[in-house]
């Protein structure tokens, strides 16, 4: 429904409205405190217009000359609820981390709460849990990898990077927007909500990856409802992960190099999923 509409409100200096869409882009804790991330590019912006997205502010770029997409974007979010924001070019090159032409447009939105009940658990259910990833574009390549493939919800857990970094979001192309992300303190409390899913019903199975792995992915069963589990860049998994994985799945590789890395890693098993599913 249409919302009456404010007048835009005019930001042409370095005033605390710019600093804190600042911190939402630099400062972790504060953009977690304020549950409200800065979303940047045509892609991100369109998926998260598309979608149900807690949309709270549209930034403009002032200019007399602007895209069909920029104006179509602007109405949406506006009608979405959002405030408008005439920003000054040289203040959105900045937030818009660009070093030519300034966005057009900028978007804050809502970050979603940290709730395992927000991952759907339908009887096919593919969902991927990261331990511990300590890289914002592993994160977002994974979440890019689960909505390419048919996933359906990533959990973060341990001390990680932050999946609502600019950086996770750019390396996520705007699939973070679409794909429900849980941040979880530990492994325990996923453990229990898979324990809790196999009484009501679901037969989840936990499918680690590890390069000694006892079983090559292929020869595993992928289309059974399973939870994907990527250990930390360096580390590999955790010691309580490990001891509830029901299989450690090898990806056989050849040539110089030890192992994939950990989005790598993630990615290859869910194609192998999406193909075994296909079949």
């Amino acid at each position: 429904m249409n919302q009456k509409r404010q007048r835009p409100q005019t930001v042409t200096t370095r005033n605390a409205t710019f600093q804190y869409w600042q911190t939402l882009l630099g400062n972790r804790t504060k953009r977690n405190r304020a549950g409200e991330m800065l979303v940047q590019g045509v892609r991100p912006i369109t998926l998260a217009l598309e979608s149900a997205v807690d949309v709270r502010a549209v930034l403009v770029t002032r200019t007399s000359e602007r895209s069909g997409w920029a104006r179509n974007a602007i109405t949406r979010a506006e009608n979405a609820g959002a405030h408008t924001f005439d920003v000054a070019p040289e203040l959105m090159r900045e937030l818009g981390e660009k070093q030519d032409d300034p966005p057009e447009l900028l978007l804050v939105i809502g970050i979603p709460l940290d709730d395992l009940a927000r991952l759907p658990a339908p009887g096919d259910a593919l969902l991927v849990a990261l331990d511990r990833p300590s890289s914002p574009g592993n994160i977002g390549s994974s979440v890019r990898s689960v909505d390419a493939f048919g996933g359906h919800g990533v959990i973060v857990t341990g001390h990680a990077a932050d999946p609502y970094d600019p950086k996770a979001l750019r390396a996520s192309t705007g699939s973070t927007l679409v794909t429900p992300i849980v941040r979880v303190p530990s492994a325990s409390a996923v453990l229990s909500w898979v324990e809790q899913s196999r009484a009501a019903g679901a037969e989840l199975q936990v499918v680690g990856t590890d390069e000694k792995g006892t079983r090559d992915v292929w020869d595993i069963d992928l289309t059974r409802p399973t939870l994907i589990v990527t250990g930390n860049e360096h580390s590999g998994m955790s010691t309580a992960w490990r001891d509830s994985c029901d299989v450690l799945a090898r990806i056989p590789i050849g040539g110089h190099a030890s192992s994939l890395n950990a989005a790598n890693a993630t990615s290859v098993l869910l194609y192998e999923a999406a193909r075994q599913r296909a079949r």
